[in-house]
């Protein structure tokens, strides 16, 4: 999986180098380099870690090419750490960071894509790779504490507003596959999410 990852990442790096020559042809009114992050509540619910909520959040970066005046395809490539972090303790003596709950982070590489419903709003799309790293408890009777990490895929949709030709918000839903050897680390995220377009 690990020569998957890589040559997705060299596929991703010469369709943008491709785009620089194909610009001109396109319309440029929702393509080109982009940023996002997103923050929000993360949710297992299996096995051991049934209905826990967390703290997750995840960086990405890529271009997207316009393919017509209100549809935009691109390529992505982000970090996120959906697993063990409670913002409500910040404002008290709890810790932030708890080593015994549920800890998933990981790198994704994928494709993205934007429809624009009016100048205003749009729905996004996401799917692709998910090389992982996790900690948690095993599905068993007497559930046992691993160390794991594999590569599997993630997925997402949202809706979003842009505030200007280069600035959107928006709300999303992602899901990030993450099982081994009996422990499952699989996590939904709902987020809050705030893009820049360059």
């Amino acid at each position: 999986m690990k020569k998957t990852l890589l040559a997705l990442a060299i596929a991703s790096t010469g369709l943008l180098a491709v785009s620089a020559a194909s610009a001109q042809s396109a319309p440029a009114d929702n393509g080109g380099w982009f940023i996002n992050g997103n923050v929000g509540r993360t949710a297992i619910n299996q096995g051991p870690y049934s209905n826990g909520h967390d703290t997750g959040y995840a960086l990405n970066g890529g271009y997207r090419w316009s393919l017509a005046p209100s549809f935009s395809l691109g390529a992505e490539v982000g970090y996120n750490d959906l697993g063990n972090i409670h913002a409500k303790n910040i404002f008290n003596s709890q810790p932030v960071v708890d080593p015994g709950k549920s800890q998933l982070h990981g790198w994704t590489a994928g494709v993205n894509a934007h429809l624009d419903l009016s100048p205003s709003w749009y729905l996004s799309g996401r799917t692709g790779l998910y090389s992982w790293t996790g900690h948690g408890l095993s599905n068993d009777v007497n559930p046992v504490r691993k160390s794991l990490s594999d590569n599997s895929w993630y997925g997402g949709v949202g809706v979003g507003y842009n505030l200007s030709q280069n600035v959107s918000v928006g709300l999303n839903y992602d899901y990030f596959d993450a099982k081994k050897h009996n422990v499952d680390l699989s996590t939904d995220m709902i987020s809050a999410s705030a893009e820049f377009r360059f």
